[in-house]
């Protein structure tokens, strides 16, 4: 195989190298050829062992997961329907032995000398996506062009990231864009990683380069369990270096003084989520994406939790229907590979607008709700600040089944703020300056959701780790099913 080092790329098989622990990978169907005939295909020439897929299984940290690696030196990494059944058999492997599937993918799309058959072949790796869908965790990395059917397989996988400048995601290439609507675009532009990453929120994150990449999917990868069958991965199973910290017992003084005392400025919910975590270790996903809510994994006295917080530094944390739609994928994802979620709330409403409600935000913020009422994980909430209307009820409130529900004392939990509700209780009055007063005196605390069981407690912020770690202690032995059913109807 060719070096591809000039664009900046490593072979397949320098991918997988690097993934997996050294040593470990043992390799599937090294000497698969196509059997095309067309088009010349049959000459040596274009016919090379493997058939431009490296597959097989490895170790990553001592944990079992498969891999297969597309390799562009090699009809541009079409796939053929013996590529096909390579990816395939592996797949078939992991949903049997309940192991994660990861996939450095550089493909040129189907190959066109195949004509229906590599169809065919995209067609039963779709079905295997969808099937292998919450049961094993399935992590795409784009290293190269996809084009085509290339692109949906990644799509129905868990997490796709791609590689700054090297890697580019589309149905159609820019010149069949050009020759359809007459538009001038890049490949960058069209379905690059900052395109993806930021605007469509196809990709769930960017890497600088092939290196990083596959370095960051082995820090991923140690915070997921290997199948639905496996509890949340915790410290215990893994060999860690001595400078960890995952002591649940420790007070966070910061926390104390980090929501501001105005309420409409704005402060950082990482810095929160950094303060709480073990060893500050956050690993966010789609940060690019959405910015008004912040999702990732991180760890809680050695234990795997998902995390999901509203941003105030960004639309002061308002729901939309990008977030909705981030957060509820995130949700769901936890959900189902048994990971107890963090739920951190300040959160003034849905964000209101024309290109909101013609968009669908009832649609897909009925997602983010639908997602938390769903979930039958350990689910822990702390309203920071605000929690305000609707949004309330949909941040993992006590109501759609949250399990353990905290307010710090700067909380406000409400309909709307002040300002807005005395305009309408006391629409068509000029002095509600005392009204306004009342009004925050009477709702804009945490006190009237305490009273009525809606918050388990109002706790001082410095407590919440040790608060925290002790819940998710507490909760690890929780059982809970939702009603028999052959699928649910979620308002997709």
């Amino acid at each position: 195989m060719e070096c591809l080092s000039s664009q900046g790329k490593l072979t397949a098989r320098e991918r997988i190298n690097l993934l997996v622990d050294p040593g470990s990978f043992v390799e599937f169907d090294m000497f698969a050829e196509h059997r095309c005939s067309d088009f010349g295909m049959d000459s040596d020439e274009k016919r090379h062992p493997g058939d431009g897929v490296v597959t097989g299984h490895g170790l990553i940290n001592g944990r079992v997961t498969y891999v297969f690696s597309q390799d562009f030196t090699v009809h541009g990494g079409t796939l053929s329907s013996a590529h096909a059944k390579k990816i395939c058999k592996i797949m078939d492997h992991a949903l049997n032995t309940g192991a994660p599937v990861i996939r450095p993918q550089d493909s040129g799309g189907a190959r066109i000398q195949e004509g229906v058959e590599s169809l065919a072949g995209y067609a039963d790796i779709f079905h295997r996506n969808v099937m292998a869908s919450g049961v094993i965790p399935q992590i795409s990395l784009i290293m190269g062009p996809c084009a085509g059917g290339a692109v949906y397989s990644p799509a129905l996988t868990d997490f796709t990231f791609m590689i700054k400048d090297t890697s580019y995601l589309f149905i159609t290439g820019p010149d069949v864009v050009k020759a359809v609507t007459q538009e001038d675009v890049t490949h960058e532009q069209l379905g690059g990683a900052k395109t993806h990453t930021s605007v469509s929120g196809v990709a769930h994150g960017a890497f600088e380069n092939d290196i990083d990449g596959l370095t960051k999917l082995r820090e991923l990868f140690s915070y997921l369990p290997l199948s639905n069958r496996d509890p949340a991965q915790s410290y215990s199973q893994m060999t860690l270096p001595s400078q960890v910290i995952t002591t649940g017992n420790r007070l966070v003084p910061v926390l104390d003084h980090i929501v501001p005392f105005e309420s409409i400025k704005p402060y950082d919910m990482l810095d929160v989520i950094h303060a709480i975590v073990d060893n500050r270790s956050f690993f966010e996903i789609m940060p690019a994406y959405a910015k008004n809510i912040v999702i990732g994994f991180a760890r809680m006295n050695g234990r795997t939790v998902g995390i999901v917080g509203n941003q105030p530094k960004v639309a002061s944390g308002c729901l939309d229907i990008n977030s909705s739609v981030k957060g509820a994928r995130f949700v769901r994802f936890c959900d189902a590979f048994n990971i107890p979620l963090i739920t951190f709330v300040d959160v003034p409403g849905f964000l209101p607008g024309t290109s909101q409600e013609y968009g669908g935000i009832i649609r897909h913020g009925a997602k983010l709700l639908y997602a938390y009422s769903e979930a039958t994980v350990p689910k822990i909430t702390v309203i920071t600040r605000k929690a305000y209307g609707g949004a309330y009820d949909v941040m993992s409130s006590k109501h759609i089944g949250g399990d353990i529900n905290y307010t710090w004392p700067t909380a406000e939990v409400a309909v709307m703020g002040a300002q807005g509700a005395v305009k309408i209780i006391f629409r068509g009055e000029s002095d509600i300056a005392q009204a306004e007063q009342e009004y925050i005196e009477k709702f804009a605390n945490p006190f009237p959701a305490a009273v009525r069981g809606f918050v388990d407690d109002i706790i001082q912020p410095s407590t919440t780790r040790v608060r925290l770690c002790r819940d998710l202690d507490l909760l690890s032995t929780k059982k809970k099913e939702n009603p028999t059913k052959k699928h649910a109807n979620m308002p997709l």
